[in-house]
């Protein structure tokens, strides 16, 4: 990738930490304070459903006992995912991924879908992510990326469709960062910005890939790294680090 086409500042699980994550007012809210590009995860409920959530399981934000991937979408969808955040967010729910897709089209958000399998659903998640972006993005003029942690989801949503842009997800970048994002044909590497040098920085652009760091929060880092080249910041501190950070 010789340029990073997408937004520079991206607001983490679609409106920070300034409402309920992963859920349709988060990114509504993202929007609201002028964000262009958004980042959410997608795991699959028990019926095979991709849902917008983080946790594998239901307790932190929807308050409910019970795993994702055992609990099929019509239970999911009742539960209140917003009540832990504050009353006026009282009755969010956790969306789908179809549902969410279809808002950030509507109001003209890019989107980088982070695939988060619960142990055991790499694969089927990948590829489920996959399949139903190209479905949801038939047409459009902006592709999201598909980022994971899991290189086998990777692969996955690879074989399904592999004109979606794909990104590595990691910590600590690995000794052999060069070698994974050649071999599942990844466009950029997502990193925690604490992992990243300069000289680490520069090396990834000169292999030819972009740079998105997580989570980035305070102003200093933030110069700190867009200084150092980096093609794109996460952040949950929506009103400090807003969409024209520079």
């Amino acid at each position: 990738m010789n340029h990073w086409p997408y937004p520079r500042i991206l607001a983490h699980r679609g409106g920070g930490k300034l409402a309920p994550e992963n859920t349709l007012g988060a990114i509504r809210f993202g929007a609201s304070l002028g964000f262009q590009g958004i980042e959410f995860d997608v795991m699959l409920a028990g019926d095979g459903t991709p849902v917008l959530i983080h946790d594998q399981t239901l307790t932190r934000t929807a308050g409910s006992v019970g795993h994702v991937a055992s609990t099929p979408y019509r239970e999911i969808a009742e539960l209140d995912a917003g009540r832990w955040h504050g009353p006026k967010w009282r009755g969010e729910r956790i969306p789908s991924f179809e549902q969410a897709a279809r808002l950030c089209r509507e109001l003209g958000l890019w989107a980088n879908v982070e695939i988060k399998p619960a142990a055991g659903y790499e694969r089927r998640t990948g590829e489920a992510v996959a399949r139903l972006a190209r479905e949801l993005w038939r047409g459009a003029g902006q592709l999201p990326l598909l980022s994971s942690f899991s290189p086998v989801a990777l692969a996955a949503a690879r074989s399904v469709a592999p004109e979606i842009p794909r990104g590595l997800l990691v910590g600590r970048v690995p000794p052999q960062w060069r070698e994974t994002l050649h071999d599942l044909e990844c466009v950029s590497l997502h990193c925690n910005y604490r992992a990243l040098n300069l000289r680490l920085a520069e090396a990834v652009h000169v292999a030819g890939y972009a740079l998105l760091c997580w989570t980035v929060n305070d102003r200093r880092s933030a110069r700190k790294l867009l200084r150092w080249g980096v093609d794109c910041l996460v952040t949950d501190a929506l009103k400090r680090i807003g969409p024209q950070f520079s």
